[in-house]
C-alpha cells in the first residue's frame, strides 16, 4: 500500500520528524511513503505568485505569512540525509508544484536534475482565484466558467510535460459546487493527455477529510472509471498534512479503484 502525497511542512528537517511520518505509515501498514513540501515554501518559487497575490488581499496576506520561509536547497540536503540513513518502509521525495502556464520554463530550470523521485502539479489557482482556501470566496461567483478554467489548466499542466502526476485532479469539488453541464468530456481530454504522458493521477483521501459534508471520498466515479479506462496509473494519497493523518482511508480508496 501507498501514500504518495504527504506534507513535512509541520516540523523541522531532521531524522527524528521524518521518522513520526514513518512509524505512522507502519502502523497504518503502508509499503511506501511519497513526501513533498509546497513549492511556495522555498524562496525560488516566490515570484510565481504575484498575478495571485494582487487578486485577493486574503492570499496576499496568507501567501507572505507562509510562503518564501526556506530555500530548496534546505530540502535538498533533508533529502540526502534520510537516503543516507536507514528506515523501515520506502521513502521518496518530491515537490507539489502550482502549476502557471507562463512559468513552465521557469519551474523546468529549478526543478531539472535536481534528484527529485517525482514532481507533482496541481491547480490551486484559476485565473488567479485561490478556490479552495474558503467556502465563502465562493460567493457570487459563477461556477461553469471556474469549473471549465480548472479543466482546461488541468490539461495544460499535463501537457507541460514537467510532471510525473497530477494531484487531487478533482479538487475543485471540495466545497460542494458543481457545474451544469457534464464533465464526461473533460474526464477523456485529460484520461487521454495523462496516458500519452505517461502520468498518474491521485485518488485522494485528502478532499473528502477537509469537506466530509461536500466531497465524496477518492475522484469522482465518472472521472476514476475514466481513468481505468484508458489504463492510467493511480496512486491512492492522503494528502497528509501532519503525521496522524499518514495512511487515512487509504484501504478506502483501494477498494473503490477495484470496484470502478
Amino acid at each position: 500500500m501507498v501514500d504518495g502525497h504527504i506534507h513535512i511542512e509541520r516540523g523541522e528537517y531532521t531524522l527524528e520528524w521524518i521518522g513520526q511520518f514513518v512509524n505512522k505509515g507502519l502502523e497504518q501498514g503502508l509499503d511506501e511513503i511519497w513526501l513533498l513540501e509546497h513549492c511556495y515554501r522555498y524562496r525560488e518559487f516566490v515570484p510565481m505568485y504575484d498575478s495571485v497575490c494582487a487578486y485577493s488581499e486574503y492570499v496576499d496576506q496568507w501567501f507572505h505569512k507562509e510562503a518564501g520561509v526556506l530555500q530548496l536547497e534546505d530540502y535538498l540536503r533533508l533529502i540526502h540525509k534520510v537516503r543516507e540513513s536507514s528506515f523501515p518502509i520506502r521513502i521518496k521525495f518530491g515537490l507539489e508544484i502550482c502549476y502557471f502556464k507562463e512559468f513552465e520554463s521557469f519551474v523546468a530550470d529549478l526543478t531539472k536534475d535536481r534528484g527529485f523521485d517525482f514532481l507533482l502539479g496541481s491547480v490551486h489557482f484559476v485565473d488567479d482565484f485561490a478556490y479552495d482556501h474558503k467556502a465563502e470566496h465562493w460567493d457570487n461567483m459563477d461556477v461553469d466558467p471556474i469549473y471549465r478554467r480548472y479543466f482546461e489548466s488541468s490539461v495544460e499542466l499535463i501537457q507541460s510535460g514537467l510532471f510525473d502526476g497530477i494531484a487531487h485532479p478533482d479538487c475543485i469539488k471540495l466545497f460542494g459546487h458543481t457545474p451544469t453541464f457534464s464533465l464526461d468530456e473533460y474526464y477523456e481530454e485529460m484520461a487521454q493527455a495523462l496516458s500519452a504522458q505517461n502520468m498518474y493521477a491521485e485518488q485522494s483521501s485528502g478532499i473528502n477529510r477537509r469537506c466530509p459534508d461536500t466531497a465524496e471520498l477518492g475522484m469522482n466515479q465518472d472521472m476514476l472509471k475514466c481513468m481505468k479506462k484508458h489504463n492510467i496509473k493511480i496512486i491512492t494519497v492522503s494528502d497528509a498534512h501532519c503525521p496522524e493523518d499518514v495512511g487515512w482511508k487509504i484501504p478506502e480508496l483501494n477498494r473503490l479503484i477495484a470496484e470502478a
